[in-house]
């Protein structure tokens, strides 16, 4: 397989992969969200109803916890295309 081939693939492989990563990322965090809190996160932070606290909160950690699955999610893909293509090119 050439080089360019296996890097598409791979690349989308691992866009894929973050995209459910933070896609599932963002479902348990708002379940976590509500049984720690009570109530529903915020949808929107611009809300006055809103406290800044509280959008602080939630805008740090999901931003946090969002882009570290979508990094650890995209380097695993990354790293098992890599190996399955290895084993096929021998």
């Amino acid at each position: 397989m050439s080089d360019k081939r296996r890097n598409s693939g791979t690349r989308a492989l691992g866009t894929l992969a973050a995209f459910a990563a933070a896609y599932g990322t963002r479902q348990l965090l708002g379940l976590a969200w509500k049984r720690v809190t009570g109530k529903e996160p915020p949808s929107d932070p611009h809300d006055p109803q809103v406290g800044i606290g509280e959008a602080l909160i939630w805008a740090v950690v999901t931003a946090v916890c969002i882009e570290a699955a979508r990094l650890l999610a995209a380097r695993a893909a990354t790293r098992k295309a890599n190996r399955t293509a290895d084993v096929i090119d021998r």
